[in-house]
C-alpha cells in the first residue's frame, strides 16, 4: 500500500523506516531543507540520528506530492497535537480523504480539544483515529517488538490492523476512541511526576503509587468524557504508562527529572529539543477535568511546578497531606 506519514519528528520517521519494508511509503517534512538532508544523509539528524534511514524511504518537503503519493492508500499523522489541526485544515483544504490514523498524544492548549475533536472540526471528511500505545520511536526504528492499538470504527481499524500489522509491529483495535486518546495524553503527564519523584529520590514506592494513582485519574477523566474503563487496563492505559514512567528514552519523564532537579523549565526543553507534550497539555488536561468536576490531583501538582507556582518538594508535600478515600475514588 502507499502510505504518507506526515511529519519527520522521531516518532514519524522511526514508523516510516518500519514501515518501507513492506509498502510503499513517504515521510513529509514541513521544512524542505530538512527533507533534502534527510535524503542526502539517510539519517534524521535533529530527531532520530542514531538510526540509518533505509534507502526504499521516500522523503519530501512537497506536500501536495506526498498526499497524492496516499491518496488511494493510507495516511498517518505525526505532528505534535499543537499542529494537528493546522495539517487537518491544509487536508481540508485540498479535499483529501484517505483513511489516516494520528499518532499524537494529548490535548491542545488553546482550545483544551482531544485530537478527535480536533479533526472533527478541522477536517471532517476524513476517516480517521488515534493510533497510540507504548512505543519508543528509537526502538521502532531499530525494528524491536512493538505492540499498538488503533482506535476508530471497524472497517478503519481493519485496514489500518492489515496494514500496519506484521513483522515486530503489532496491532491490536478498539472502538474507545476517547478511552484511547485520553491514556495517552495523560500518561505523559504522570511521566512527568515520576521523573520528579525519581528525582527527589522518594523510592520505588512513591513511584508506584504515583504510577497507580495516576492511572486512576485517567481512567476518571476518559469516562468523564465518554470513554470505557476497561480501556485503561490496555496499552493505551497500564502500557503506555509503564513504559513512560520508568523508561529513560521518555522525553515527559527526562523533563520530569530535570524539574525535580530545580533546573527551570526552558531551560529543560531548550536543552531537550523535542516536543514534550505533557509540558502542553497538562494545563488543558487540567481544565477538562475541572470543567467535568473530576479530580486529578497529580495532574494539577504537575501543573502547578511547570507554571513555576509550586516547588518539586513542596508539590509532592502537597499530594501527601490529601485526606484518605477509598481506592478508586
Amino acid at each position: 500500500m502507499r502510505i504518507a506519514v506526515l511529519g519527520a519528528g522521531a516518532w514519524g520517521t522511526a514508523i516510516a523506516g518500519a514501515l518501507c519494508n513492506r509498502h510503499e511509503v513517504r515521510l513529509w517534512s514541513r521544512d524542505p531543507d530538512a527533507a533534502q538532508a534527510m535524503r542526502a544523509t539517510r539519517r534524521n539528524e535533529r530527531y532520530l540520528p542514531s538510526c540509518e534511514l533505509p534507502p526504499a524511504l521516500e522523503i519530501s518537503g512537497d506536500l501536495d506530492g506526498t498526499l497524492a503519493h496516499a491518496r488511494e492508500g493510507l495516511a498517518l499523522l505525526a505532528v505534535p497535537t499543537a499542529s494537528l489541526g493546522s495539517l487537518a485544515q491544509a487536508l481540508r483544504e485540498r479535499a483529501f480523504a484517505a483513511d489516516c490514523a494520528w499518532l499524537c498524544k494529548g490535548l491542545d492548549r488553546a482550545t483544551q480539544l482531544l485530537p478527535h475533536e480536533i479533526i472533527a472540526a478541522q477536517a471532517p471528511q476524513l476517516r480517521a483515529g488515534p493510533l497510540s500505545g507504548p512505543s519508543f520511536a528509537d526502538e521502532v526504528a531499530r525494528g524491536l517488538p512493538t505492540a499498538l492499538v488503533m482506535a476508530g470504527d471497524a472497517p478503519l481499524c481493519e485496514r489500518v490492523t492489515r496494514t500496519l500489522h506484521g513483522g515486530n509491529l503489532r496491532i491490536y483495535s478498539t472502538d474507545d476512541v476517547v478511552g484511547v486518546e485520553t491514556g495517552g495524553a495523560v500518561k505523559n503527564v504522570l511521566a512527568i511526576a515520576t521523573g520528579i519523584s525519581d528525582a527527589l529520590a522518594l523510592g520505588s514506592n512513591a513511584r508506584a503509587a504515583l504510577v497507580t494513582r495516576g492511572l486512576n485519574e485517567a481512567r476518571r477523566l476518559g469516562e468523564a468524557l465518554g470513554g470505557r474503563a476497561e480501556t485503561f487496563m490496555g496499552l493505551a492505559g497500564v502500557g503506555d504508562v509503564l513504559l513512560t514512567c520508568t523508561g529513560d528514552l521518555s522525553r515527559n519523564r527526562q523533563v520530569g527529572l530535570a524539574l525535580g532537579r530545580g533546573e527551570p523549565l526552558d531551560q529543560v526543553l531548550a536543552r531537550l529539543g523535542h516536543v514534550a507534550e505533557g509540558v502542553w497539555s497538562a494545563p488543558a488536561i487540567a481544565a477538562r477535568a475541572a470543567a467535568l468536576g473530576v479530580e486529578v490531583p497529580i495532574i494539577r501538582a504537575v501543573c502547578a511546578v511547570i507554571e513555576g507556582r509550586s516547588g518539586p518538594g513542596e508539590a509532592v508535600g502537597q499530594l501527601l497531606s490529601r485526606d484518605p478515600r477509598p481506592e478508586r475514588a
